[in-house]
């Protein structure tokens, strides 16, 4: 790779310097990299040691799990060996393989925080190799990744979210190797954990998009680029086909999520009392229409107005009183967790209907009652589960007691109510760096000065801003607004705002020094010869 050098003959300029030191750095191999640096060699030690030390202080006060709702579904459909559940099967799928080992609530949370260490240290350690940060910022992101009670409190939970971080993590990191090193192993080494994320969380519907941004970035043979974009999606295809029968096997009907048509009919709800549903309905659709009806009919009308910003976006999910949980109750019977499960699909399929009727014949509602509102939510997010040990609870599932198998009646914590204080900071924090990325892109549009010439940096800048794109419009148009959602994107968003920082401080001063040794040649020389 070649760069054009704009300086005096003979002389580096600082950037130039920084790219000299980069391309010597990465004649080494990645391996090689590590462990010949001393100081990544520091980095790796200290990341691996403190995990342990921290992992082990932190499970002195929480001696037990997390759980809320969702964990007991995943549990269950672990237990009872299902492919196809109310949530994306993944998780459940990787809970039964590891009760197969041991019922250790203690080992399945070690698992789930070292495993996200690990790929976070990869993460890093590709992005000292190929950026070269500077130490103020190496420190930063390593104290953020590796000394953060987040990472403690997110892995402590029975749920998919810290897996689906560290393995959005493994496929971050190849998308940047494929970007600046590609190789021909990477259309599988990006390939399987993107295929591994569309299995644990809905959130990953986007990824591939994300993916072929990456091969349309990177220098090599259209041919492998095409291999790689299609990798993820020819494992995803089989796994969607098949879940897809099964449901069709259970509920009657071919799906493939069993929660898309709650959420949309949920989506639904929140712009009713906005839309117009005068055109003739049928059939079960109908009796939801009525119900929604009859529902907003009786709730005050200070509880209709900024009712999106009353809940995490869900409302209508959770709401014991709100017409889906009626139509539900009301029209499937059951009598087990199973059965449920069956009803929950059947219903969503209906809700489906629902949902697209009333956001597709009034999108302009959608847009100015949900998806404007819902800006604030992604801006801000709650902690929501996150600000209470097992949402406030001494007590859990019995399934969640056998699974374990618990052998008090209760669970025990130092704290119930710390973790919000700890962590109240952090949604916070993901405002404060979406705006400071929305500043500098919009400074490096006006001021094409501004723009990043370092062609890495360039990059991984649109790679970044893709992925953040691609999670914003997904999360304020289609999903609810939590800040365990947004633990994935605000990793990107540090690494992006820091190197941004680094590179834009660094720029500045070039400039500044350029501007003086000019005005220092135009003066004119007055000294005595």
């Amino acid at each position: 790779m070649s760069y054009s050098a704009i300086s005096t003959p003979g002389r580096l300029s600082p950037a130039e310097a920084r790219i000299a030191a980069t391309m010597t750095a990465q004649e080494k191999g990645f391996l090689q990299f590590i462990w010949t640096e001393k100081a990544n060699r520091l980095y790796l030690i200290i990341a691996l040691v403190g995990s342990i030390v921290q992992f082990s202080i932190f499970k002195l006060f929480y001696p037990f799990a997390d759980f809320f709702s969702d964990s007991y579904s995943y549990i269950y459909a672990a237990y009872a060996h299902l492919d196809v559940s109310i949530w994306p099967i993944g998780y459940s799928k990787f809970l039964a393989a590891f009760h197969a080992l041991t019922y250790s609530d203690t080992a399945l949370v070690a698992f789930q925080y070292f495993f996200l260490e690990l790929t976070a240290l990869y993460l890093f350690l590709t992005i000292l190799y190929f950026y070269r940060p500077s130490r103020p910022t190496k420190i930063i992101l390593f104290t953020f990744l590796f000394l953060n009670p987040l990472f403690l409190y997110f892995s402590n939970y029975v749920n998919s979210d810290p897996l689906f971080a560290a393995l959005s993590f493994w496929w971050f990191s190849e998308l940047i190797l494929i970007v600046n090193r590609p190789r021909i192993h990477h259309v599988l080494t990006q390939g399987i954990p993107l295929f591994l994320c569309f299995t644990v969380r809905n959130n990953a519907y986007y990824y591939p998009l994300i993916t072929i941004v990456a091969y349309l970035l990177s220098r090599q043979p259209r041919f492998f680029k095409l291999a790689g974009i299609l990798a993820g999606p020819l494992l995803i295809l089989p796994f969607i086909i098949h879940t897809r029968q099964l449901a069709k096997q259970m509920t009657g009907t071919a799906q493939y999520s069993l929660f898309t048509g709650w959420q949309l009919a949920n989506n639904a709800l929140y712009i009713y009392q906005y839309a117009d549903t005068n055109t003739a309905l049928s059939g079960d659709v109908k009796i939801i229409d009525q119900l929604s009806k009859q529902f907003f009919a009786q709730v005050p009308k200070d509880f209709q107005k900024n009712i999106l910003s009353r809940s995490v976006g869900n409302l209508f999910i959770r709401y014991s009183g709100s017409p889906l949980k009626q139509f539900y109750t009301k029209h499937y019977k059951f009598t087990d967790e199973y059965g449920s499960i069956v009803a929950w699909g059947k219903a969503s399929v209906v809700f489906s209907d629902f949902g697209s009727y009333i956001i597709g014949h009034n999108p302009n509602a959608y847009v100015w009652e949900f998806i404007l509102p819902n800006i604030k939510n992604y801006m801000m997010p709650p902690l929501e589960k996150l600000a209470q040990y097992n949402v406030g609870y001494e007590d859990v599932s019995p399934i969640a007691k056998y699974w374990f198998r618990y052998r008090p009646n209760k669970l025990s914590a130092t704290s119930n109510d710390i973790q919000w204080p700890i962590l109240f900071v952090f949604p916070m924090l993901f405002f404060a760096l979406n705006i400071y990325l929305l500043f500098c892109l919009g400074r490096m549009y006006i001021n094409h000065k501004n723009a990043v010439q370092n062609p890495r940096i360039r990059k991984l800048l649109q790679l970044a801003c893709c992925a953040l794109l691609l999670n914003f419009l997904f999360s304020v148009s289609v999903t609810i607004n939590v800040f365990r959602y947004q633990f994935f994107p605000i990793i990107i968003l540090l690494i992006t705002a820091m190197l941004l920082m680094e590179w834009q401080g660094k720029s500045v001063r070039e400039n500044n020094t350029i501007e003086n040794d000019n005005s220092s040649q135009l003066k004119p020389n007055l000294s005595i010869q």
